[in-house]
């Protein structure tokens, strides 16, 4: 038999291996910048056309590289930063395996010009596929001019699950600004179809937060430092007050490098413990520094996940530091105590003041309940029961008979109430109040009376606030009020969204919605699913907008954090088709809008939305999935009535 095993040829080899590092157009932005910023340049200019796509390009101002050393970095696991095993644990640059430029020119091409410090001409090399088309001597200023175009041309398979434009750029956005909230010091500059996104120049820690997300986020942050033999922390954690479910902003970096890591989040988490609602997130930004040989950056692809030797021992020290900033700054609830120097103030009591006694209760001994007619408090009045059974016996004639006026008043029904009637006794006898055992003549059958008030939306009780109860033929129906309020205003918002035909409310004072160039993209790439909605949406350039007109019916709520909600909810789901775009703008509008959990509700409004509710194409289950009424069987409630 004839061998089987084979090697595979570079190309191939080199495609695979650009799978798992390179995935999308942000990947290549992140390990283009990420060899920049190794370089050591000061300023770095990333472009980018139709988010990556055609093409991206970063030009930067490092130090350079040879002609030998332009053409051998294109070579899997060429690299100048490891020449032994152990350098793997001493690592203080962003790459190091070697397999970036090789994966990005397997799957795209690559067009680089460099030049060195002290050469007066540099290299311009051409790669398509893996396969080096020419390499000439150029002149270009100094250090390296990288441009990727036509990302998986020779991959097609690869390209057709790239998302929209609107989502890509997204994801490059968010790649760029974790690079730049960690190298404050570096100059960084994007822009997209030659619209500048980002003009960050160097300056602190702080202001470089700040421009990447706005000047509002100065007045929530507070700063966390903490030193110890075994780490540095150091960053910004947001205030309390600032917690919310959606448009947070969280980030650890360590030794110059972005990571993800539950395990910190939840110490993050504990130290606003009580502090926050449930389900609600705060941002922070959190930077640490620790010995390169307690962590291993080498355990997954992009190098986003790391491990830690002492993870437990950090946890305390992170708790703890981010407690202490959050007292420091009197940002947890405390009891202020008046510490002047006075004696405390007692009341004082003179002689005069009568002792204190214990109240004395009275009560009449003869009283017997039975001793009149039962139901009737005429009888009971004419007895002298109820008035000698609460008036003190020392009280006088006088007294009697003005108390005794005062609970006739109380216990006689108001004849203007028609209610009056109903609950008032016929006769003075028990048995009148009692149901006629032969009463029920002329009723419908049980089904049929049923049926009827089902469909008549007469007979509807609400629950707590929160549930609706309605009989049916098959027992006894629970709805709960939000999710079918939801169900309703969904098909309703999604329908104007398909014809284009919201309702617009036009606001008498703007709102300025100010955003990240991250959610400005997407929101720029909303903006009609936003109009047919009904918002009346303006560009004020650099990520403002004006809310100029809002979708009728959702008076009451807050357009900037309803649309931020929004615009945060497709950057999550990656809105890339337009129809799911369309479904996650008109289910996060009708979360916003419907009816909340106590509202109390007349019999009408409750009748309007049962009807409305049945009126729609899925009345059971709500857009996501979430039941919205259920049914107790008759036979069910039978059970809990019969004994065991």
């Amino acid at each position: 038999m004839s061998d089987i095993i084979r090697l595979l040829p570079d190309s191939v080899a080199n495609q695979i291996a650009a799978g798992e590092v390179i995935q999308r157009p942000a990947s290549v932005v992140k390990e283009l910048v990420e060899n920049a910023v190794d370089a050591g340049a000061t300023e770095v200019h990333v472009l980018v056309t139709d988010a990556g796509k055609t093409c991206v390009q970063v030009i930067d101002n490092g130090q350079g590289m040879s002609e030998t050393d332009a053409r051998l970095a294109f070579e899997r696991h060429a690299t100048s930063k490891i020449r032994q095993a152990t350098d793997l644990f001493a690592l203080r640059t962003m790459g190091f395996r070697g397999e970036a430029l090789a994966s990005i020119a397997a799957v795209a091409e690559v067009d680089l010009k460099t030049r060195q410090q002290g050469d007066e001409l540099g290299t311009r090399l051409i790669i398509s596929g893996s396969r080096v088309e020419s390499q000439e001597v150029v002149s270009c200023p100094l250090g390296s001019n990288f441009s990727v175009k036509n990302l998986f041309f020779n991959v097609p398979a690869r390209r057709k699950f790239l998302k929209a434009n609107s989502t890509e750029l997204s994801n490059v956005l968010l790649e760029f600004e974790r690079i730049a909230l960690v190298h404050p010091d570096v100059a960084f500059y994007l822009y997209s179809n030659d619209s500048e996104l980002f003009n960050l120049p160097a300056s602190s820690l702080r202001q470089r937060v700040l421009s990447v997300f706005g000047k509002k986020l100065n007045q929530q942050l507070l700063p966390v430092e903490v030193e110890t033999s075994l780490i540095t922390i150091n960053g910004f954690v947001a205030k309390p007050e600032t917690a919310r479910k959606k448009g947070y902003h969280q980030y650890f970096f360590v030794n110059g490098r972005y990571m993800r890591h539950p395990y910190f989040h939840k110490a993050v988490m504990e130290a606003y413990d009580r502090l926050i609602p449930a389900g609600e997130q705060i941002s922070y930004f959190l930077y640490f520094d620790v010995d390169p040989a307690n962590i291993d950056v080498n355990i997954h692809p992009t190098k986003t996940e790391i491990k830690f030797e002492n993870e437990q021992s950090i946890w305390q020290i992170l708790a703890a530091a981010i407690k202490e900033t959050l007292g420091r700054f009197n940002e947890v609830p405390t009891i202020d105590f008046d510490t002047e120097d006075r004696p405390a103030e007692m009341p004082a009591f003179g002689e005069q003041v009568l002792p204190i006694r214990p109240p004395e209760v009275h009560y009449n001994a003869s009283y017997n309940p039975f001793t009149g007619s039962a139901g009737s408090i005429a009888g009971r009045k004419a007895t002298g029961t109820v008035t000698d059974s609460i008036l003190p016996a020392s009280s006088s004639s006088s007294d009697d008979s003005t108390m005794a006026w005062g609970l006739d008043r109380l216990n006689a029904p108001d004849p203007s109430d028609s209610r009056a009637a109903a609950y008032a006794p016929a006769s003075d006898s028990l048995e009148d109040v009692l149901p006629d055992k032969d009463g029920d003549e002329g009723r419908l059958p049980l089904g049929e009376e049923q049926k009827r008030a089902s469909l008549t939306g007469g007979d509807y009780l609400q629950f707590k606030g929160r549930y609706i109860l309605t009989s049916v033929r098959s027992g006894l129906m629970l709805i709960d009020q939000h999710r079918a309020h939801v169900r309703v205003l969904f098909d309703r918002y999604m329908e104007q969204i398909r014809r284009g035909k919201g309702l617009s409310q036009g606001v008498l004072f703007p709102e300025i919605l100010q955003l990240p160039p991250s959610e400005a993209a997407m929101l720029d790439a909303l903006q009609d699913d936003f109009e047919a909605v009904g918002f009346d949406l303006s560009s004020l350039g650099g990520g403002s907008y004006a809310i100029q007109g809002v979708p009728a019916g959702i008076e009451g709520l807050h357009p900037v954090e309803l649309v931020r909600s929004m615009v945060n909810n497709a950057l999550e789901k990656g809105g890339d088709i337009k129809e799911e775009v369309q479904e996650l703008l008109a289910l996060t509008l009708a979360r916003a809008s419907a009816i909340v959990y106590g509202q109390v509700l007349t019999m009408q409004e409750m009748t309007t939305l049962i009807d409305d509710l049945f009126a729609t194409t899925m009345p059971t289950y709500t857009p996501d999935g979430r039941p919205v009424l259920t049914t107790i069987r008759e036979e069910e409630i039978d059970k809990l009535f019969n004994k065991p």
